[in-house]
This record gives C-alpha cells, sequence and structure tokens, in this order.
C-alpha cells in the first residue's frame, strides 16, 4: 500500500523494474532507473543538509531532472515546490520567499536571470544547477552541478514522515494579491491520483502525454497517475498545438489531458487514422460545444472525460463520457471518496437547480494556504452538516463557484463569486495585474477583470485613468506588461481613460459596471 506521493514509483519499480516510466526526448527511463535516480536526487539534497519539511523548489521546463528533483525532494522528507517555468524572476522570487524555500533546482540560463532577485530570498542558501553553472550567477550560495551532485551523493536516511505531512505547495493566483500557496499533503495527492487512476481505469500499457506545466495540479496528476498505475509518462515542452498531434503518434499516447484553449487548437487539426488515444480529460474552465464535438468525430474511439476541480482540493467532479449526450453542459457528480455538496450562505443544502456554491469534503482537501491564515479562513471553512457531538470540526473547501444540481445529482457551472480571471485555465489575480501597472508610477487607477472569449475562456480587459502629463497609451502600457508577467497575465484589450473611475456604495471601483460594455467584445473579433 503506498502511503506516500513517491512510494508510486518505488511500487511500480518492485512490480515491473523493466517497465517504460518515463520519457523526455529521446531519454526513456524505465522504472528501476527512475527509481534510482529519484533515490540518488534525495540523497543529494539530503547532503546539502535539508532538513525535514524544508522546501525545495524546481524551476525548469518539464524534463527527467524536473521529476526527479520533485520526487526526491518527498522521498528524502522535504517539500517540494514545482515553479511554472513561464513566471517572470520576480514572481518566482515571491515564491521562494513567501515559503522560505531552502533549496532550488534550475538551470543556469534560468539562474542568471533569476539572479538579480535573489536578495529577496534570505532563506535560500543552495542551488543546484541543470547544464552549464554561470560563474557569478549566486554569490554567497552554495551551487552545485546536478549531474556530479547525483553521481557523488553518498546514500543517506531519509526524514520520518507520514501521510499526513507536507508533501508539496503549489501556488495558484486568488482574485486579490500574489500567487497563495496551497498546501497539500502526501494524502491528498495519494487520495487524489487514486480516485482518478480508478474512473480512468489506467492500466499499466497506458502512456499518458504530460502537456501542461508541472506547477499545475492538473500537470503534476498526469506524473503521479501514471507511477500509480504502473503507466508511462512523456514530458512534452510544446511550442505549437501540432507537436501535441505529432507526440501522440510518435509515442502510441493513450491518455491525454489538455485545458480548453488546447483543446479548441486541437480540434481543427487533422488526426492520423488509427489514433491511439483511449482518453482524453478536460478542467481548467467549460470545454465548447464546438470544440467537444469536433474532438468526438476527429477521435471516434476516444472517451472524453469532463472534469472540473480546484487546487484547494485537486479533483471534485467528471462528467462520464457516456453521460455527455444526455447531460450537455455539466461538470458530473463527485469523483470516487469524494463529497460535493452545494449550499446556500448558511450552509443549509440547496434544493433540486437552487443555485448556490460548491463545498468539497474529504481526502482531497488541502492543508490550506502557507503562512496565510486570514485566506485559509476565507475558503478552508467547516464542512457544512456536521453532527454536532463530534469534538473535531471536519474542514472543507468552499469554492467560491456558483453551481446547481439537478434532479439526478449532476452539477452545472454558473459562475464565481469573486473578481478571478481564468485565462487558458491559468486563474489570474486582477491585483496582482493592477499592481504590475501601478508599478509603472504613471497610471491613476488601473482595473482588470475578465470578459467571455471563445478561446481562451476568458480574456483580460485593462482598463487605466491617468492624469498625468506622460500619461501611457494603450500599446506602452501592454508592452509594459509583456516585459512584466507571463503571457496568460497580459491583457488582450487595453483602454486608458482620463476621469476617474465609477465607484459602488462602498467606495471601491465598481468593476461589475465597466466591465458591461466589454461582454461581447470578442464575440466576432478574437485577439
Amino acid at each position: 500500500m503506498s502511503d506516500l506521493i513517491h512510494d508510486f514509483i518505488f511500487a511500480s519499480a518492485q512490480r515491473a523494474p523493466a517497465a517504460p516510466a518515463l520519457v523526455h526526448g529521446t531519454t526513456r527511463l524505465d522504472y528501476a532507473t527512475l527509481a534510482g535516480t529519484v533515490r540518488q536526487a534525495a540523497h543529494a539534497l539530503l547532503g546539502a543538509g535539508l532538513a525535514r519539511g524544508e522546501r525545495v523548489a524546481v524551476y525548469l521546463e518539464k524534463r527527467v531532472e524536473n521529476v526527479a528533483a520533485l520526487f526526491g525532494a518527498a522521498l528524502a522528507g522535504g517539500v517540494f515546490v514545482p515553479v511554472n517555468p513561464l513566471l517572470k524572476p520576480e514572481q518566482v522570487a515571491h515564491i521562494l520567499a513567501d515559503c522560505d524555500v531552502r533549496i532550488l533546482v534550475t538551470s543556469g540560463e534560468r539562474l542568471a536571470q533569476l539572479a538579480p532577485q535573489l536578495a529577496r530570498c534570505p532563506g535560500l542558501r543552495t542551488v543546484f544547477v541543470t547544464g552549464a553553472t554561470p560563474p557569478d550567477a549566486a554569490t554567497g550560495m552554495a551551487l552545485h552541478a546536478w549531474d556530479e551532485a547525483l553521481a557523488g551523493a553518498a546514500p543517506r536516511a531519509p526524514h520520518r514522515r507520514i501521510d499526513t505531512d507536507v508533501a508539496a505547495i503549489l501556488y495558484t493566483s486568488g482574485s486579490t494579491g500574489k500567487p497563495k500557496g496551497v498546501v497539500l499533503s502526501h494524502r491528498n495527492m495519494v487520495a487524489g491520483a487514486r480516485s482518478v487512476a480508478d474512473y480512468l481505469a489506467l492500466v499499466p500499457d497506458d502512456r499518458l502525454l504530460a502537456v501542461l506545466p508541472l506547477s499545475f495540479d492538473y500537470g503534476l496528476s498526469q506524473l503521479t497517475c501514471a507511477f500509480l498505475a504502473g503507466a508511462s509518462a512523456v514530458l512534452l515542452n510544446h511550442l505549437f498545438a501540432r507537436d501535441v498531434v505529432d507526440a501522440v503518434a510518435a509515442h502510441g499516447i493513450t491518455g491525454l489531458g489538455a485545458v480548453p484553449p488546447l483543446w479548441n487548437q486541437l480540434s481543427r487539426l487533422a488526426w492520423p487514422d488509427g489514433c491511439t488515444l483511449r482518453y482524453i480529460t478536460n478542467s481548467g474552465g467549460a470545454m465548447p460545444g464546438a470544440t467537444l464535438a469536433a474532438l468526438r468525430r476527429a477521435l471516434p474511439r476516444a472517451q472524453v472525460f469532463l472534469m472540473y476541480g480546484l487546487t484547494e482540493a485537486f479533483r471534485s467532479t467528471y462528467l462520464p463520457p457516456d453521460e455527455i449526450d444526455r447531460r450537455p453542459g455539466s461538470m458530473g457528480r463527485a469523483i470516487p471518496n469524494a463529497e460535493v455538496m452545494v449550499v446556500r450562505p448558511d450552509g443549509t443544502p440547496c434544493a433540486p437547480d437552487e443555485p448556490g456554491e460548491l463545498v468539497h469534503r474529504g481526502a482531497l482537501v488541502a492543508l490550506g494556504y502557507w503562512n496565510d491564515p486570514a485566506k485559509t479562513a476565507e475558503r478552508f471553512r467547516p464542512a457544512p452538516g456536521q453532527d454536532p457531538g463530534l469534538p473535531l470540526v471536519e474542514m472543507a473547501v468552499w469554492s467560491g463557484d456558483t453551481v446547481r444540481r439537478d434532479a439526478d445529482g449532476y452539477l452545472y457551472y454558473i459562475g464565481r463569486a469573486d473578481d478571478l480571471i481564468k485565462v487558458s485555465g491559468y486563474r489570474v489575480s486582477p491585483t496582482e495585474l493592477e499592481d504590475a501597472v501601478y508599478a509603472l508610477g504613471s497610471v491613476d487607477e488601473a482595473v482588470a477583470f475578465g470578459v467571455p472569449h471563445p478561446e481562451l475562456g476568458q480574456a483580460i480587459v485593462l482598463l487605466a485613468a491617468s492624469s498625468a502629463a506622460d500619461a501611457p497609451d494603450a500599446a506602452t502600457l501592454r508592452r509594459a506588461c509583456q516585459q512584466r508577467l507571463p503571457g496568460w497575465m497580459v491583457p488582450a484589450h487595453v483602454e486608458v481613460r482620463a476621469g476617474a473611475f465609477p465607484r459602488n456604495p462602498n467606495g471601491k471601483i465598481d468593476r461589475k459596471t465597466l466591465a458591461l460594455p466589454f461582454l461581447n467584445l470578442f464575440e466576432t473579433s478574437p485577439p
């Protein structure tokens, strides 16, 4: 029985050591080799002084070293923090400082870009570098070449961990402020992998294509589910949608997970006859009906699983493939080993088809937000309907999403209760984007909000007000966002105005009123 997330690899290695486990480019690792590499990584991290529960950040694109570092940190008794490789240095430094990362694994090129920001990370003491090491990139920190460190690492006993201990911290944007670190236990991640692998019916012969960032719970689950089942995972850092189709054909991929914007692109491509895909999954937003229909025509032998999840509880619902035609637009019912409720603000259950907040309870509920008790108290609250005689209160995730449940128990998404923007599967904080605009110094007010977009799910509109003589124009503001922010946070539409923005009765900028004229902006003219 595997109770810790890295146990999946070692259990599969024991059952079938020569079975294919991980592929990246021309590199192919069987389970015995992957287990040995993860063990060497753990020894190297322990040799660098990693203490029990200390954080190890991995800032790399998808590659073997990334996987070895993540699971090696877990084996050593540390906590891994996967960092999206598309983030800018300022955002990476925020993550490193926020959860007091002690060890960083990255490439020489990325370290050179990050070096000017490392003064903001006083807890960081050691950097492992893949590839060539820049000579002066991290003055005052211990630098180790990754390959040499693994080759020369002496065996060391890992720190003792149990399933309720922290395994990972995944950073995700909220509706306000900087990204928050969602704290996941081994139990959370193991339960999530078992649940998803169960309804996808994964077997050792499956080959999963990992196209999403490993900093996404959805992306990371491609690995954990594959390793649980003894299947193989193929890492792909794609530039174009055609790369995904080519990889499916080249590797005989049987399982593919993606977000709606990528599915929109893939649905327009020609798929080879006899495609090996057994199933495809969607999360990170609703898949448009036209896209779903096109994919089902192109991939008639592939089962389609439509899913809903949030990082705070990994995965909440899925719609079985045989229900898609009967229940168009549904996000399904609760996944195995989870209960999903629809409740009123007072916690009482909603009647069929009555809108309410989705609340998730069970083994997948995360441990809260790292070092942020206030935000944790907002989202993690007592589960509704508990027996008052229980001395300890069970906590649930109150999602902030409004849904309805039909008479058969199937759920339908309605909207969000906060201002969070969801673009291409990424959650974008309006406040973080606005802060980047304010940093220019010539903007009086800035407002960002999401509007419907046929390809992206939502697109970002940025409105700025400036009374300065050197007020920036829209093109200047957009270029500034491109320089400071990853691509998914760059607004699709920018306007600069001279007057102040309207306020609501509380004196806050009235975002909803400002957004109304833009709701149909991208119906006929996507960016």
